[in-house]
């Protein structure tokens, strides 16, 4: 897409880019919460070859155009139910879901041969940070397994700044507090506290201006569930459409 400045987002791209360097190892395969699928109960695909989803309005044609054959996995899809049913959380499937775009834009990216398997799994309705949290804890065993955990979101999602920020209107970086404060509690040493401060972000400076709805945090919050006693650390910091989003990895 054309935007103003050129280069918007060319640090995110990099890092996207970068991504699979920065890995310990190759995953054997992908799961992602997107923020962009919720469902009454935590929820995986299940379709070996998902569509994708152009879940979006308003863009350039060719932006419905895009393309990313990643295989889907039913297999992990069952194991990674069956982890958070030994946990009593409650699970469903869904046949017929496809790739969102928080999923096979970013993916596109990082990995663009599409060639590893992938499962999206979503948020649970209510946005509860604990019942996150403890579906994280829950699928912690599939790292071990060689499966990547990501969660795709923003670490600033308020429309309305980024909307201003987009046409130019922006005054200043916005979400700087809250974001100081994320980073604080996403990279603490003690993964309790971590996950303590994390359950209670909506305590945060400017927790509410950076995500007046939640669902664009939680995914950060499931991967840190997952984390166990792996520190985080800050992979990307950038400033863009008028505030300033953030990356974090753990392991």
């Amino acid at each position: 897409m054309d935007w103003n400045p050129p280069d918007a987002w060319a640090r995110q791209r990099a890092f996207l880019e970068r991504l699979p360097e920065d890995l310990p190892e190759p995953p054997t395969a992908l799961l992602v919460i997107s923020a962009h699928w919720e469902a009454p109960v935590f929820t995986f695909q299940t379709d070996p070859a998902p569509p994708l989803l152009f879940d979006y309005h308003g863009f350039p044609p060719h932006t419905y155009r895009l393309t990313w054959p990643a295989p889907g996995a039913p297999a992990l899809a069952e194991r990674a139910a069956d982890l958070l049913a030994l946990t009593g959380i409650e699970t469903a499937f869904d046949a017929r879901r496809g790739f969102d775009h928080g999923v096979f834009v970013p993916l596109k990216v990082a990995f663009p041969a599409a060639d590893i398997p992938c499962v999206q799994m979503s948020l649970k309705a209510g946005l509860d940070p604990e019942a996150h949290r403890a579906a994280g804890a829950a699928l912690a065993p599939l790292r071990d397994e060689g499966v990547l955990i990501l969660g795709s979101g923003n670490s600033f999602h308020n429309q309305q700044v980024l909307m201003a920020g987009m046409a130019g209107r922006a005054r200043g970086v916005a979400g700087e507090d809250f974001d100081a404060w994320l980073s604080e509690a996403a990279t603490h040493p003690d993964p309790r506290e971590r996950d303590r401060r994390l359950a209670g972000w909506r305590r945060a400076p400017g927790a509410r201006h950076a995500h007046p709805r939640e669902e664009h945090l939680l995914p950060l919050i499931v991967v840190a569930g997952a984390a166990g006693a792996d520190r985080g650390r800050k992979t990307l910091e950038d400033h863009v459409m008028g505030a300033v989003e953030s990356a974090f990895q753990f392991g």
